[in-house]
C-alpha cells in the first residue's frame, strides 16, 4: 500500500455510521482519517467532534461542499441510500454505501451508470463476504472432501419482537433488506453470476411494522447446490448458521466454530446395484447398510484479543477498499453482484403479494 491517508466523510452517526464505520475507521489512522461527519442531531455532531476530532455538519450536502473528501460513507437511513448515493456520485465523489444499496435492480443500474459517467467508485458495505467462518467454509467446499455439494443451508434466526423504523416498508425495512444482503450475498457466490430460480415465502410474525420478519428463500441454478436460506424472528430454538450436505460428507457450524466429516471413496467398500434380497451373515433378511470410515475435522475462530469476527471482517473490507482506491486493485464486492441480490429480493417480493402489494 502506498501510505496515502484517505480523507473520509460519514453521513449519519447512528448505529451504523458511528458504531460500525466510525469506531472502526479510527483504528487505522495510517489508512483513513475521518475529516467530517453529517448528522441532523446536534448531540451526535458534538460527540463526533470529540471522538474523531473532525468537523460536523447538520446536512451532508454542506459537508461535501465544504470538505475535500476522498470517500463518503453513506450510513443514512435505508430508504435514503439510493437517492443520496446517486447525488453523491453525480457530484463526483467516491461512495461506500451501507446495505441495502437500493431496493430494485433498476435503481442499482442507475447507480452503476452514474459511477461510470463520473468515473468515481461505487462500493457497497457487504463485509460478510470476509467472515472468517464463511471463508473457511468455502475452503472446505473447494477442497472437494465433501464430494459434490447437494445443499447449503444459511440460517440467520432468533426470536425477537421489533418496533423500530426498520420494520416499515416505506423505510426499506424488513428482514429481507435489513439482514438479507449478507447471507444472500454469501449464497449467491455459490450459485454463479446468473439469476437463479427463486422460491420465497415471507410472513409477518412478531414485527410491529408492515414489512416481513420471516423469510424462507430457496434458490437453484444448473449444476449448483440447492440453497436453503432462512431469516426468522420467530425461531425459539436456534439451528446452525451453516449446514452443508454433500455426496461424501457434510459441514455444520456458526460464526465461531465449524466441524465437518467425510469419507474417502477409495476407502469405502465396493458396492454395486442389486435387485436381489439382502441377507445378513446368519441368512436373515437385512437392511441395506454399510460401515464407512469417517474422517473428522474442525475449525475455530482465532483472532487477537478484543477483536470480534465482525470487527475482523469490517477491517478486511476496508483494507480491500483502500487497495482499490489507492493501488487500483479490483473491488471484491461489486455493484453488479449487488444488483443480482436486488433482483432476487425483487422476485421474493413479487411472490408475496400478501405483504408486498403492487
Amino acid at each position: 500500500m502506498s501510505g496515502r491517508v484517505l480523507k473520509v466523510g460519514i453521513i449519519g452517526q447512528g448505529r451504523s455510521g458511528r458504531n460500525i464505520h466510525g469506531n472502526n475507521l479510527i483504528k487505522w489512522p495510517e489508512l483513513f482519517k475521518i475529516t467530517a461527519v453529517a448528522d441532523g442531531l446536534e448531540d451526535r455532531r458534538e460527540r463526533a467532534k470529540k471522538e474523531y476530532g473532525c468537523n460536523a455538519y447538520a446536512e451532508w450536502t454542506e459537508m461535501v461542499e465544504k470538505e475535500e473528501l476522498d470517500l463518503v460513507v453513506n450510513a443514512s437511513p435505508s430508504h435514503l441510500h439510493f437517492s443520496s448515493t446517486l447525488e453523491l456520485l453525480n457530484r463526483g465523489l467516491n461512495v461506500l454505501c451501507e446495505k441495502p444499496l437500493a431496493k430494485t435492480p433498476e435503481e442499482v443500474d442507475r447507480l452503476i451508470e452514474a459511477s461510470r459517467n463520473s468515473g468515481k467508485m461505487l462500493a457497497v458495505f457487504q463485509q460478510s463476504r470476509f467472515m472468517p467462518a464463511y471463508v473457511q467454509m468455502r475452503k472446505v467446499i473447494d477442497s472437494g472432501v465433501l464430494g459434490r455439494i447437494v445443499q447449503v443451508d444459511f440460517a440467520n434466526n432468533g426470536f425477537a419482537r421489533r418496533w423500530d423504523w426498520q420494520t416499515l416498508q416505506s423505510n426499506n425495512g424488513g428482514n429481507l433488506l435489513n439482514t438479507g444482503p449478507h447471507p444472500v450475498d454469501q449464497a449467491l457466490q455459490l450459485l454463479g453470476p446468473d439469476m437463479p430460480q427463486v422460491l420465497c415465502v415471507m410472513d409477518r410474525a412478531n414485527t410491529f411494522g408492515d414489512a416481513e420478519d420471516y423469510v424462507k428463500l430457496i434458490m437453484r441454478a444448473p449444476g449448483r447446490p440447492v440453497i436453503d436460506l432462512e431469516i426468522s424472528s420467530c425461531c425459539s430454538y436456534s439451528r446452525p448458521q451453516f449446514n452443508i450436505q454433500g455426496t461424501n460428507g457434510g459441514l455444520t457450524g456458526n460464526t465461531n466454530k465449524l466441524e465437518w466429516k467425510y469419507f474417502k471413496s477409495e476407502e469405502a467398500p465396493a458396492q454395486q446395484l442389486t435387485q436381489e434380497p439382502l441377507f445378513d451373515q446368519n441368512g436373515n433378511p437385512a437392511y441395506c447398510r454399510e460401515t464407512l470410515t469417517w474422517h473428522n475435522d474442525n475449525w475455530e475462530l482465532s483472532l487477537p484479543a478484543g477483536v470480534s469476527s465482525f470487527d475482523f471482517m469490517t477491517g478486511e473490507f476496508y483494507r480491500m477498499l483502500y487497495r482499490s482506491m489507492v493501488d487500483g486493485a479490483p473491488l471484491e464486492v461489486t455493484p453488479q453482484q449487488v444488483r443480482l441480490q436486488m433482483a432476487v429480493m425483487e422476485e421474493c417480493r413479487r411472490q408475496n403479494p400478501h405483504i408486498y402489494s403492487a
